[in-house]
């Protein structure tokens, strides 16, 4: 069992599968703060996250803060991607994926339950492939 276990660890393929999903997380949260920041009021938009006009013309300048934030966390996942020494990487990838994670678990909690699959799922399965990959 050690034997398969160490073969997975250090199996490129493996390593390749965490990457790509520490990448789509990133993307997800480029997309996130795309919509946030710049397309707050636009119709695709409003319906996405349930909104009224009126809701999303008065919350213009707090949407784009948090997509501003949603746009941090996208970076310090990319650095961490980049990073030229692998381990300060992943560690740089483990914080920025559990920030995803309470992030998520967050908004779950305080407006839609919805926001626990469709961010935090993926963040789990990332940070567990970084972990154990």
């Amino acid at each position: 069992m050690d034997k398969y276990i160490k073969y997975i660890s250090e199996s490129k393929v493996f390593l390749l599968i965490s990457i790509i999903f520490v990448a789509l997380v990133a993307v997800e949260h480029i997309y996130i703060m795309v919509m946030e920041m710049f397309m707050w009021t636009r119709p695709r938009t409003m319906k996405t996250f349930n909104l009224t006009p009126e809701f999303a013309r008065s919350t213009k300048s707090l949407a784009a803060n948090q997509g501003l934030y949603n746009g941090f966390l996208a970076a310090g996942l990319i650095w961490g991607l980049v990073y030229p020494d692998a381990t300060v990487g992943q560690h740089i990838q483990i914080f920025f994926l559990a920030c995803v994670i309470i992030a998520a678990l967050y908004g779950g909690a305080t407006s839609s339950r919805s926001i626990i699959i469709k961010q935090g799922l993926p963040a789990i399965i990332a940070l567990l492939l970084v972990l154990f990959l």
